[in-house]
């Protein structure tokens, strides 16, 4: 009964949105503004999908991603009543008890949640995020469809991409989301990166008046950036903020390891000349391991060396089977050859590791999801400081951040460690040359000298190797099948049937299967191996 009831919801959701799309004219004649409204109409899902997009360029026209960034604060809001309830049921404290003051209006209103102004009863002013009420049921049975509804698709149609893993993606990201004491965690945490950076910050949580779907964080009274008329005004250089926000990007990545996973132009503000990153509702971390890796990825990519970006690739790489190290390389040379003629200044970042990762997907190489996240990261990052100020290149501070890492006392001091030590074994090694050079002479002049072989076969005659092992052990079996029910014949073992031992008379009936299945095998072999 459960599954025929998912699957009439699955069917009714499914015409629900075949209508919507229809009506809203989105495939044919349609105009970003319909597809808009067609979003917000289908529900909170598709509102997110349209948020994501709005940030993507490179997959939809300009038009609709202006279009769609209205997603990001322009929903239609909760009333105030219901809004206070969700606080009051999530927290188990009283609206009075908690605040001096909550306003009635939204100060924004999104696809999952709407933020309202408070007072604490201390008197400090503060924001309050509230999640929607049924948000997380709603989007489960619509990823549900989405799911049911990839597994039909061919492979064909979607280029090779796993779309039913970009929709789990998107669902374990927005589940994420949807734990506003993750994003909790997360504010405490980039608050403490930014503690000692006099440029950067992020609101400050309140944890004990937080729940998993109401948080309270200090409130920003910021610029936006796509309001620059109101920026210059305030006499900020436009150029600077852009260069400042794709600095402590690249100083999220690789310095703190942790970095802003959504960073829109809706989640950066501009306040008393400090850049404030909000929603950190998701967020990506790198090990000590993948940092490394990384920086060792933009150095190669800015000598083009290819070996060093293979080597990257094994490092991060994900894989059911190692891939073939020499098509690899090959793939990632032909990758790189159309970079070799840019200078640094002039090369995309974001794109470049994008088209790395479509050449890393035909060779059957997945990258984690956090290097995935990391990517889309620079790619949004890329186009909001495009808009402040096209001339900056990401490539150029990254390069920059690099530099400085490896130029910090820490760092040379782990430079000279790590390649002392490779010094100090190669000196070892060089020492016992002349010793291991005197035994080969006197080993050659004893002939005494053996010379050992390893070979790697390739997989098709290990195939072969093994069919042929296998056509081996299966005579040898159904030989002794033979000899074992001859020699049971000339006994008195019962049962019997017509004067032989019931057990002689199945070993020679599997002897003989033995038998038909090898020159069966053999008449295949010859007939494909000599035909034309």
């Amino acid at each position: 009964m459960g599954k025929m009831k998912r699957a009439a919801d699955d069917l009714s959701r499914a015409k629900e949105i075949a209508e919507s799309l229809i009506a809203k004219r989105v495939f044919i004649g349609g105009t970003p503004e319909k597809a808009r409204e067609a979003l917000i109409e289908l529900g909170p899902t598709f509102v997110k999908f349209g948020q994501i997009l709005s940030s993507r360029p490179d997959m939809i026209p300009e038009e609709y991603c202006q279009e769609f960034k209205k997603l990001r604060s322009k929903v239609t809001p909760m009333d105030f009543d219901t809004l206070c309830s969700i606080i009051e049921e999530s927290t188990g404290k009283k609206i009075d008890d908690m605040f001096e003051k909550l306003d009635d209006h939204p100060l924004g209103s999104a696809s999952m949640a709407q933020v309202h102004r408070a007072v604490l009863k201390t008197g400090e002013n503060v924001v309050v995020k509230v999640q929607r009420r049924g948000i997380y049921e709603v989007m489960e049975k619509d990823i549900h469809l989405m799911q049911d509804i990839a597994k039909f698709i061919p492979p064909t149609f979607t280029s090779g991409i796993n779309l039913s893993g970009m929709i789990d993606e998107f669902w374990k990201t927005s589940q994420e989301e949807m734990d506003f004491n993750t994003e909790g965690r997360n504010l405490q945490k980039f608050y403490k990166n930014c503690a000692n950076i006099a440029y950067a910050t992020c609101p400050k949580p309140y944890p004990d008046l937080s729940t998993d779907k109401v948080l309270v964080m200090e409130a920003i009274n910021g610029i936006e950036l796509d309001d620059r008329e109101e920026l210059e005004k305030q006499g900020y250089d436009l150029t600077e903020i852009g260069e400042k926000i794709a600095d402590h990007f690249i100083r999220q990545i690789m310095d703190d390891g942790f970095f802003h996973a959504d960073p829109h132009q809706g989640n950066i503000l501009i306040r008393d000349g400090q850049i404030v990153w909000i929603d950190l509702g998701m967020t990506g971390s790198i090990d000590k391991v993948s940092k490394a890796a990384i920086t060792k990825a933009i150095i190669a990519i800015s000598k083009n060396d290819i070996a060093s970006l293979v080597d990257f690739v094994y490092a991060v790489g994900v894989y059911k089977e190692r891939p073939s190290r020499s098509q690899l390389y090959e793939s990632i040379s032909a990758f790189m050859s159309k970079y070799v003629s840019m200078d640094l200044a002039s090369i995309d970042l974001a794109k470049l590791f994008t088209e790395l990762m479509d050449v890393l997907h035909t060779n059957k190489v997945e990258m984690p999801s956090n290097f995935a996240m990391l990517v889309r990261g620079l790619a949004t990052i890329e186009g909001v400081v495009a808009d402040l100020s096209p001339e900056i290149q990401i490539v150029n501070i990254a390069a920059a951040r690099v530099r400085s890492t490896y130029l910090t006392p820490a760092g040379i001091k782990n430079e000279v460690l790590k390649h002392s030590s490779r010094i100090l074994d190669s000196v070892e090694k060089a020492i016992e040359i002349p010793a291991l050079l005197s035994d080969i002479l006197k080993s050659y002049t004893r002939n005494d000298t053996r010379i050992k072989l390893d070979l790697n076969p390739s997989e098709s005659l290990g195939k072969v190797l093994f069919s042929i092992v296998q056509n081996v052990v299966f005579a040898i079996i159904g030989a002794a099948l033979y000899i074992a029910s001859a020699l049971l014949c000339t006994t008195d073992i019962e049962p019997q049937v017509a004067g032989m031992p019931v057990l002689a008379i199945l070993g020679f009936i599997l002897a003989t299967v033995i038998v038909v299945i090898m020159i069966l095998k053999w008449v295949y072999y010859f007939k494909h191996s000599f035909k034309g």
